[in-house]
């Protein structure tokens, strides 16, 4: 499913945190937010995915603006998943995954085969079916970030949005999960903190700037010195990378 954002703000009393932001992601795209601390990239994906509405502008999904999709709806075609989320309820692995299938479901429906098929295949797609009996407690960082993405693809969504996803992760997990999402041949917009992960994993970027975009294109057009310098106000020298030719970014330590 396509993407187009047109003129996009949104803010708090006077603040604007979201200004005038026009985007497109193509089908089966991976879309990387990246900016400063504050620039607006959880913002900017929540009123993508639709869980925040617009002051002005419009979001389009395949041709849709989803101001006029009922809630349910929406929620079958995108998946939102967040930095994190922690319960003290003793749950199962299964357990997370299958309140995906909650917008399928009718308040009186039992839960059916494929329902049961759905979170099978989520769990198998990350590579968690050996621990759906697992209580959550005691998954690792990036056990838990497997199947917060579990539980979305459960929703059998054709969009994902996910805003930080290796927050806190270790280097492995945090390439571990990026690889995993470029694979689930999805359109996808991930909001992202670490700029060489961003180069590595992501079609094109977006860098924010208090809210707005300052620039827009493929990893090795967006990640300059120039622009390292005037948004993230550092210093930095850009390789070709073995990757694809990816940028790699090496940050001055002076």
């Amino acid at each position: 499913m396509s993407i187009v954002a047109e003129n996009l703000s949104w803010g708090v009393r006077r603040k604007t945190i979201v200004s005038d932001v026009s985007l497109t992601v193509a089908p089966g795209e991976t879309l990387g937010l990246i900016g400063p601390n504050g620039s607006g990239k959880s913002s900017l994906l929540r009123l993508l995915a639709g869980l925040r509405r617009p002051a002005s502008g419009r979001v389009e999904i395949n041709g849709r603006d989803i101001a006029q999709v009922p809630r349910k709806a929406l929620s079958r075609q995108v998946a939102f998943v967040q930095q994190s989320a922690a319960t003290d309820t003793n749950v199962t692995v299964a357990d997370v995954v299958r309140l995906g299938r909650t917008p399928h479901r009718s308040a009186l429906a039992g839960w059916s085969e494929a329902d049961e098929a759905a979170v099978a295949e989520a769990l198998d797609r990350v590579g968690m079916t050996s621990r759906r009996k697992q209580a959550w407690q005691t998954l690792s960082g990036g056990e838990r970030q497997r199947v917060h993405i579990a539980r979305g693809l459960a929703q059998a969504p054709q969009v994902m949005f996910l805003d930080e996803p290796t927050n806190h992760l270790d280097i492995h997990h945090q390439i571990e999960i990026l690889r995993m999402v470029r694979d689930l041949e999805l359109t996808s917009i991930i909001a992202l903190h670490d700029l060489n992960l961003a180069a590595m994993f992501c079609d094109r970027i977006v860098v924010l700037q208090s809210g707005a975009v300052c620039a827009c294109g493929t990893p090795e057009a967006v990640l300059t010195q120039q622009t390292l310098r005037d948004v993230f106000r550092v210093s930095a020298h850009i390789d070709g990378s073995a990757d694809a030719g990816r940028p790699h970014i090496r940050f001055s330590a002076g």
